[in-house]
């Protein structure tokens, strides 16, 4: 049995463009119109899931699935930088930032470090193997990069290596204990 699972990065938001951690805002009016120019492109799935974030159900609404939120699919837990912008956690805390960059198992900010992140989103991708089907999943950009991290078995420092575009297609198929990637499709038809 294989599983074709697409992952979907949402749909721009304001914490998007502004480099900021995310606090969980809705998808800006650009992003939203954009994920609804693209439902007709999007190929039908048995399963459909979400982050529970804002801009992750609203991207998954727009593009026409009816995916339900799954914890295990959250974003990394960013603590005392949810909101912040790059630029202010490094003038505040630049040591910390540079700590949090450097090595996957820091969480300097007391929220969750990039290796539980993977582990986490590893968890739920190794339980979805063992169905079957197409599955897309509109995740957060740092559970697309923890998934592909995982689904390679590549060290946890590679996903700050990867480049994750609002509203692209990362597919990855799996079965008998290993997954297969093709990266970076546009949603368009």
């Amino acid at each position: 049995m294989t599983v074709r699972l697409t992952l979907v990065p949402p749909a721009t938001s304001d914490a998007l463009r502004e480099v900021r951690f995310d606090d969980d805002g809705p998808l800006d009016p650009a992003g939203l119109a954009r994920a609804e120019a693209l439902a007709a492109v999007v190929a039908p799935a048995t399963r459909a899931y979400a982050s529970p974030s804002a801009r992750c159900l609203g991207t998954a609404r727009a593009l026409g699935l009816r995916a339900g939120p799954v914890a295990a699919l959250a974003g990394c837990a960013m603590g005392r930088w949810r909101g912040r912008t790059l630029d202010d956690v490094a003038a505040a805390e630049e040591a910390a930032l540079a700590a949090w960059l450097s090595d996957p198992e820091a969480a300097p900010h007391g929220g969750e470090s990039l290796r539980d992140l993977r582990v986490r989103v590893g968890a739920w991708l190794d339980a979805l193997r063992e169905g079957s089907g197409r599955v897309t999943a509109v995740v957060e950009p740092d559970v697309v990069r923890a998934a592909t991290v995982h689904a390679l078995g590549v060290p946890d420092a590679v996903a700050r290596r990867l480049d994750v575009r609002p509203l692209t297609a990362v597919h990855l198929s799996g079965r008998t204990g290993r997954w297969n990637l093709r990266v970076g499709e546009p949603l368009t038809g």
